[in-house]
């Protein structure tokens, strides 16, 4: 399980890092709505979380906003983090944005929630042993809720040339439209 306050420090140390993420003011439609979200309501959710989702828009910090982001959206291995779900949104959109520097590293993100958000059939011992079941995790339902509510982002997305020449493989491009098709 990841550490909140390792989370929050890691945050605190981006935004040290990179101040004008912090202090500019953005309008990017990827993010619309991200000031609207209760982040602070999250449990485990570092209160910059908002700044490392504008700091992938940024060529110099998007990397590291995105090694920040990744530690914070996931608890393991296993596991996504109950921030996934408020994310995702905004990930899916991000990743749509042609010229990101960090879009692989996105897209991967996005492929990563989808296969960990995917039902545990109760009956596998061994999908129950590593993932759990899934009324322990409800921010796998979360998640597969945002995928089906941005279906239509992420299926645009697929379909997008530069992922769809290469950026993305086979495998991964079918754990997506799996994860917007109905359950």
């Amino acid at each position: 399980m990841t550490d909140p306050v390792a989370n929050e420090a890691a945050v605190v140390r981006f935004l040290r890092e990179y101040p004008h993420v912090e202090r500019g003011v953005c309008d990017h439609p990827a993010l619309r709505g991200c000031t609207d979200v209760g982040w602070a309501e999250i449990p485990g959710c570092p209160a910059g979380v908002p700044f490392l989702l504008r700091g992938l828009l940024d060529d110099e910090a998007g990397p590291e906003a995105l090694t920040v982001l990744g530690s914070v959206l996931m608890n393991s291995v296993f596991h996504v983090s109950t921030v996934m779900p408020a994310a995702l949104p905004f990930l899916i959109r991000l990743a749509a944005v042609p010229d990101l520097a960090v879009r692989s590293g996105l897209v991967d993100l996005l492929v990563v929630a989808a296969q960990m958000s995917s039902p545990v059939d109760a009956d596998d011992e061994r999908q129950v042993l590593l993932f759990g079941q899934d009324c322990d995790h409800p921010e796998r339902e979360r998640c597969r809720a945002a995928f089906a509510t941005y279906a239509r982002d992420v299926l645009a997305l697929l379909e997008d040339e530069p992922l769809s020449g290469g950026l993305i493989s086979a495998e991964d491009r079918e754990c997506l439209l799996g994860a917007v098709k109905p359950q």
